[in-house]
């Protein structure tokens, strides 16, 4: 006869990590409201974590609710965070922006200058004549 297989469950690999940890002597770090974790364009952040860290064992463990998000997003709220490697991604971020800004900036201003500009006139024709004629084009 075959014995039958058990598996493991996630309880079981949550207490166990947290045997580990017990042993290693994480201490919990009160008072931390947000965690925020860079990486290329994306802002993983937790809101109200549980924070455990051991310096001696270089290990920080930070537990709660993810939510990813992009950096552009959460910007406003987090500039004051930024150390000067992200700092440096902002600029690229700020470069992108205005690459992009100008091409749409000239086309609406190409746009809002025909809207203003006094329409050319052929000998006999009216304004009115000319006005239906740029709005049918």
């Amino acid at each position: 006869r075959k014995k039958k297989a058990v598996h493991k469950t996630a309880t079981t690999d949550d207490k166990r990590l947290q045997s580990t940890l017990k042993r290693i002597g994480v201490n919990a770090i009160p008072q931390i409201e947000e965690v925020n974790i860079f990486k290329d364009d994306v802002v993983i952040q937790f809101l109200s974590p549980k924070v455990q860290a051991s310096i001696a064992a270089n290990t920080w463990v930070v537990s709660g609710t993810p939510q990813t998000k992009k950096l552009q997003d959460i910007l406003p709220n987090i500039i004051h965070q930024l150390g000067p490697d992200n700092l440096e991604n902002l600029k690229k971020l700020a470069e992108q922006y205005q690459k992009q800004a100008p091409a749409g900036a000239d086309a609406t201003a190409v746009q809002e200058d025909d809207d203003d500009a006094v329409p050319d006139l052929v000998p006999g024709e009216t304004f009115e004549t000319a006005a239906e004629e740029e709005i049918k084009a």
